[in-house]
């Protein structure tokens, strides 16, 4: 039975139309499958689904999403990003490395007093374990990673982080969606964390985004921060964090309004 796939044109430019046939007439397509955005259940006999191919520097991951949830597409990503999508895909499979990609990441808006001055902040937390690529450690490598891209222990949340250049946070039409960082090798930004559908953020959150120019982005371990359903249970959530060694900061330039 044909199933229900969007094969774009620019994931049919780097398949192949004969591959990308195939999928179309079902032959190569799964008929179930668990979404590569918001990782619950679909089937490609049953509802649209969009074929998503992400791109790494040596190997290429074909993925399946709900229509809904993504458009088909080619995602750019680095190797050690393909190599969590490839976890996240097959997770009965072989072992493989994870690191920090755009479908673990568990992000919430929210505004930091520092100083007396509110600022529009990020706080990231995934929804497991990151281990470091290579690494057969049971561990969670997620902050030394960060840090080795250039981000700082926050130890107490009394000075605003010191900008990480080269990242930046995307804003479209008053709603989230992206975190951006440096593509390899000087390329273009690719995204670290992008949202499956725009989030909403409030007027002030915006506000505060447009008067700085700048929005703060605190990261944590899986376990340390949690959905805190308002701002001063997740400054005090943040505050336990740092206290304990388990957050870093950076602050970036905001892109878009």
């Amino acid at each position: 039975m044909p199933r229900m796939l969007d094969v774009s044109d620019d994931v049919r430019a780097e398949i192949g139309d004969e591959e990308a046939d195939r999928l179309l007439a079902g032959e190569n397509a799964p008929g179930s499958y668990d979404c590569t955005s918001c990782r619950t259940p679909g089937d490609s006999e049953q509802e649209r689904t969009s074929t998503v191919l992400f791109i790494g520097d040596e190997t290429a991951v074909l993925a399946f999403a709900h229509a809904s949830c993504l458009p088909s597409q080619v995602v750019q990503v680095t190797e050690e990003q393909l190599q969590g999508a490839v976890r996240s895909i097959h997770p009965d499979g072989p072992p493989t490395d994870i690191a920090p990609e755009q479908a673990v990441l568990g992000v919430t808006s929210g505004l930091v007093l520092i100083n007396g001055e509110l600022h529009p902040a990020l706080v990231v937390e995934p929804t497991g374990p990151i281990v470091r690529p290579g690494s057969t450690d049971i561990g969670d490598d997620f902050l030394p990673l960060l840090i080795e891209q250039g981000f700082m222990p926050a130890i107490e949340l009394n000075s605003v982080p010191p900008v990480l250049h080269g990242w930046s946070v995307l804003l479209a039409a008053g709603q989230l969606h992206a975190v951006l960082q440096p593509g390899t090798g000087g390329g273009s930004p690719v995204a670290w964390w992008q949202a499956h559908q725009a989030l909403q953020v409030t007027d002030s959150w915006r506000a505060a985004a447009n008067k700085h120019q700048q929005v703060l982005l605190f990261a944590a371990p899986v376990g340390s921060i949690g959905r805190q359903p308002r701002e001063d249970l997740l400054r005090d959530a943040l505050d336990k964090a740092a206290a304990n060694g388990k957050l870093v900061a950076a602050a970036m330039p905001l892109a878009g309004t």
